[in-house]
C-alpha cells in the first residue's frame, strides 16, 4: 500500500500539480488571477499585457475579462462551459493611450463605450474560450490602432472651368431631350 502511494506521489511530482483529491493536474498554471467583480462568478483580471504597437502596451490592471455561457451551436457543451468572453478596457483612465486619441477612440467605440469611460467588447463566435479571447483582444487592438491614426485634414477644392463647362453642356442636352417630350400635335 505504501509503495503505491509512493509511486503515485512520484508520478505527481514529474510534471503536474497535485489536487486535493490525489489526482494529478497536468495543466499549466493560469496566466490570470480570479477576482470577485460585478461581472459574475466568471470574472478574471488578466495578468498578460496586450501589446498594441512598439510604443503602447496595455497594462493588466486596465483589462478585465468575464466569461459567460454562449448562445448558438455547441450541443450540450454550450450549457456547461462558459466560452463567451466579455473584455472590459478602462480606456479613459489608461495612461498608455495618448490624450489626442481618446476622443477618436470614444467615437469609434460608439455604444461599446460606457459612461465610466470603459470599452466593453464581446465575442461568442467560436466554441473555444481561448479562441474567443484571442478574437476579442484582436478587436481591441484594431480599434486602438484605428484611433491612433490621425485623420487627414480636408483641403477644400473648387471645380475646374472644364468641369463647369461639361456640367452646363450636360444640362443643356438633358433639357433638349425633355423639351422634345410631350403630346404630339396631330395638326402640326
Amino acid at each position: 500500500m505504501s509503495g503505491q502511494l509512493e509511486r503515485r506521489a512520484g508520478k505527481a511530482n514529474l510534471g503536474g500539480n497535485r489536487r486535493s483529491s490525489g489526482s494529478v493536474d497536468h495543466r499549466p498554471p493560469p496566466r490570470h488571477s480570479r477576482v470577485a467583480l460585478a461581472g459574475g462568478p466568471f470574472s478574471w483580471r488578466c495578468s498578460v499585457m496586450v501589446r498594441i504597437n512598439d510604443q503602447i502596451e496595455i497594462a493588466d490592471w486596465e483589462l478585465t475579462e468575464s466569461f459567460m455561457r454562449a448562445s448558438g451551436p455547441g450541443g450540450q457543451n454550450v450549457n456547461k462551459v462558459a466560452t463567451a468572453v466579455e473584455l472590459r478596457f478602462e480606456a479613459e483612465r489608461s495612461p498608455n493611450i495618448p490624450d489626442a486619441a481618446k476622443p477618436r477612440l470614444k467615437r469609434l467605440a460608439g455604444r461599446r463605450w460606457t459612461t465610466e469611460g470603459a470599452i466593453v467588447l464581446q465575442c461568442d463566435e467560436t466554441r473555444s474560450q481561448a479562441r474567443n479571447r484571442d478574437i476579442v483582444r484582436q478587436r481591441l487592438k484594431e480599434l486602438i490602432l484605428k484611433a491612433l491614426e490621425r485623420p487627414k485634414r480636408r483641403i477644400p477644392t473648387r471645380p475646374s472651368l472644364g468641369a463647369k463647362n461639361r456640367r452646363i453642356k450636360a444640362k443643356k442636352v438633358r433639357s433638349d431631350v425633355k423639351s422634345k417630350r410631350g403630346k404630339v400635335d396631330p395638326d402640326g
